[in-house]
């Protein structure tokens, strides 16, 4: 398969994706494959809340990554991505870390953690591959690694709880590609409902579906194309000058463990301890852990124009609080803001490029889309890309009919 032939997956509707994947295992190992689906995510609301411990507003949705798992003659188990053509050969009982190709790391430290926490890995094959973007803030990261461990666990029929998979695609995160996540992402894909937003608990856990009634609305996600390179460590800068916030405030107020404790009265009263940008980030993630409540409340009882005007409160915060926008993301909600149909726009993820999420009529959203990115084009000289995106279930097995099987032979040509 040529590399131009792999990416092609991401391309094809959601069945012929299916059974490309599983194509490509039959060809390559000979044998029947257990078939998985994991999707990407958006968050409706709730930026930079969750490793703060708060509240958060994701939802599954219909971009997925697959994966054909099954068992292995060899000693061995190997890793193919279509979407990359590379395979990865490793041993199961020491999983280890490597510089490349970068994709199976995400992979390697979910089987890392099935042998650290005591469970017996036997060799098998996996080929993955699907179309949740790279770099766009969907979290095809979180997709890869709960797909990973949900197929591993009922490859085995291990039987472990939800909970401790999340925990687990948390740790390969954290440990095999060095981004010290919250676990919005991973729960997200996992638990995900259609047509359903959940309401997490970013410290307890507990959790809330609330139904999405778009009525004549569409989620529409604009992706910049582009992803600055201060990415990963503005993040983890975030995370440090929150932790000094805390810090700062434990002083005054020893019984609190993180931001989800702290009002805006006791930053208010303490605000001459703080620098100016501590001062600002710790007042964006209690702002927003309030609008996420607030912004439930409007779910609840069907107002969507005030949900949209938290999207923009929340990224008017991003920018200029958190201050982990960028020039193209502030430049397509502000475009946004000045269309017909749209009632909410706000970056999305972990900022400096990705996507803006948008509620837009779903009259307008051919216009919506032409005229953004006619806009981008001639402002930053290269294109926005942009999907329309409805509300799924979390991870779990694919079946497919006999005459699914039967009916399209789409296998690609053999190496």
């Amino acid at each position: 398969m040529s590399h131009s032939e792999a990416l092609k997956v991401n391309e094809l509707s959601p069945e012929l994706q299916v059974l490309t994947i599983r194509n490509r295992f039959l060809e390559i190992f000979e044998h029947d494959p257990l078939l998985i689906r994991s999707p990407g995510r958006i968050n409706l609301i709730g930026e930079h809340t969750d490793y703060n411990e708060g509240f958060v507003m994701p939802a599954a949705i219909d971009r997925d990554l697959v994966f054909a798992i099954g068992w292995a003659d060899e000693s061995d188990a190997t890793l193919y991505s279509v979407n990359h053509d590379e395979f990865v050969r490793f041993d199961v009982a020491d999983p280890k870390k490597i510089t490349k190709p970068f994709w199976a790391n995400y992979l390697l430290g979910v089987a890392r953690q099935f042998v650290d926490r005591g469970y017996p890995v036997k060799p098998f094959h996996c080929v993955v591959g699907g179309n949740v973007p790279t770099g766009a803030g969907l979290s095809s990261s979180a997709a890869l690694e709960c797909g990973f461990a949900f197929a591993l666990n009922h490859l085995h029929s291990f039987n472990i709880p939800t909970l401790e998979l999340i925990h687990i695609a948390q740790w390969a995160e954290h440990h095999f590609v060095g981004v010290k996540c919250g676990i919005m992402d991973q729960f997200a894909s996992m638990m995900g409902k259609e047509e359903m937003a959940i309401v997490l608990d970013c410290r307890s856990l507990s959790y809330a579906y609330l139904p999405i009634d778009l009525k004549d609305y569409s989620i529409v996600l604009c992706d910049t194309m582009v992803k600055h390179s201060l990415a990963d460590s503005a993040y983890n800068k975030r995370r440090q000058e929150c932790e000094t916030g805390i810090s700062i405030l434990k002083k005054s107020f020893p019984n609190i463990q993180s931001l989800r404790d702290v009002s805006l009265d006791m930053l208010e009263k303490h605000r001459d301890a703080f620098t100016e940008k501590v001062l600002n980030r710790c007042t964006y993630v209690v702002q927003e852990n309030n609008r996420v409540l607030a912004a439930a409340e409007d779910l609840r009882i069907g107002d969507l124009e005030s949900f949209g005007q938290k999207m923009y409160a929340t990224h008017e915060g991003l920018s200029s609080q958190y201050e982990v926008s960028c020039a193209e993301l502030d430049f397509l909600v502000n475009e946004a803001k000045k269309l017909h149909g749209v009632i909410g726009s706000r970056m999305m993820g972990g900022g400096f490029g990705g996507c803006t999420i948008n509620i837009v009529l779903k009259n307008e959203i051919d216009s919506f889309i032409s005229t953004l990115r006619d806009a981008y084009y001639k402002n930053f000289h290269h294109e926005m890309n942009s999907y329309v995106v409805a509300i799924k279930g979390g991870t779990s097995v694919i079946s497919l009919s006999t005459d699914q099987i039967k009916g399209i032979n789409i296998s690609p040509t053999k190496q």
